[in-house]
């Protein structure tokens, strides 16, 4: 996989241009521009007001991008440390910079201590080769809204197997990635496991 760029930057809204560093780190893995841009035309109608989780946040561009674009909160998960200062530190220069929390902690522990129905919109993006996917996934889904979005960046080879009430509602893929956005249709009464399909990913821990 190629090195990750020196920066990104955030796309639109009030923090547009704005340059997020990328530091060398293992499985930093920042979503391209371009990824974002085509993601954030489908979020467009539903980001004002939102309350926002970028659960592996690393640069925190998909975090930055959902408050710029008009999301009222995005809580931004981390467990780097250096990330954490870096991404802390921007926040505090921005203006309306208050509407990012910014947490260092390992995700998955984090996810099973939040409330539930705590989050509108979810950006789950974990190091590919951290075999994250089958414990992250099952801890999320209650934490979400009854008609909350979810954003899945994955392996080629992987899917996203979700409860019945999750709908695919728009897809695409690059040379390394599959990038996919689900709504939540209404909440079953009791929540089914949820997976990822892919022979190479099994249970895991570590950050983005």
């Amino acid at each position: 996989m190629n090195s990750p760029p020196g920066k990104v930057r955030i796309i639109a809204g009030r923090w547009r241009g704005t340059r997020l560093p990328v530091p060398d780190r293992p499985g930093l893995r920042p979503t391209t521009d371009r990824v974002r841009e085509t993601l954030f035309n489908w979020l467009q109608p539903m980001l004002p007001g939102a309350r926002v989780l970028d659960l592996f946040a690393g640069t925190g561009a998909l975090g930055l991008e959902a408050v710029s674009r008009g999301a009222a909160q995005a809580t931004l998960v981390e467990r780097d440390g250096e990330l954490v200062r870096g991404l802390q530190a921007l926040a505090d220069r921005l203006e309306g910079g208050a509407a990012v929390a910014v947490i260092q902690a390992d995700a998955l522990a984090w996810v099973h201590g939040q409330p539930d129905s705590a989050f509108d919109l979810a950006f789950v993006d974990p190091p590919f080769d951290a075999n994250l996917w089958g414990g992250v996934l099952p801890a999320l889904v209650p934490k979400l809204a009854a008609d909350a979005w979810l954003y899945v960046e994955s392996p080629l080879d992987a899917t996203a197997s979700l409860p019945s009430e999750w709908a695919l509602h728009r897809e695409g893929r690059t040379r390394d990635v599959r990038y996919a956005l689900y709504r939540r249709q209404g909440r079953s009464p009791e929540q089914p496991r949820v997976t990822l399909d892919a022979d190479s990913i099994a249970d895991g821990a570590t950050t983005a």
